[in-house]
């Protein structure tokens, strides 16, 4: 993992942060609600992804989008937080900030 987040949450930290069960949380990844990755060895998810004390909504279809258009989940975690010029922001800002048509069709064009 290459980009920087300013806060990455662990299995427990989801836990706990969302009243949840570790295998929940699993299950919130596994059905791509949530994207993490593995820095210094341990699973971590950037807090950036959840809001309100959930994920964020536009994050799932996002990161559907870039597994059907062949993204490891660590390139897919690059794209997210890294600077995207078309965009102005990294597409996980754009996503918070309400511009979700925008960010697919820029994931859309990276698949070809």
């Amino acid at each position: 993992m290459t980009e920087p987040a300013s806060e990455w949450l662990t299995i427990p930290d989801l836990v706990d942060l969302l009243g949840t069960t570790p295998s929940k949380i699993h299950r919130l990844l596994e059905d791509k609600h949530l994207l993490a990755v593995r820095v210094d060895g341990v699973l971590r998810v950037p807090a950036t992804f959840l809001r309100d004390g959930e994920p964020l909504h536009e994050l799932r279809g996002t990161l559907m989008l870039l597994a059907d258009s062949g993204y490891t989940d660590e390139e897919a975690m690059n794209w997210l937080l890294g600077e995207d010029d078309s965009l102005g922001t990294s597409p996980i800002e754009a996503l918070r900030a309400g511009r979700k048509a925008e960010v697919r069709r820029v994931a859309q064009a990276l698949a070809f």
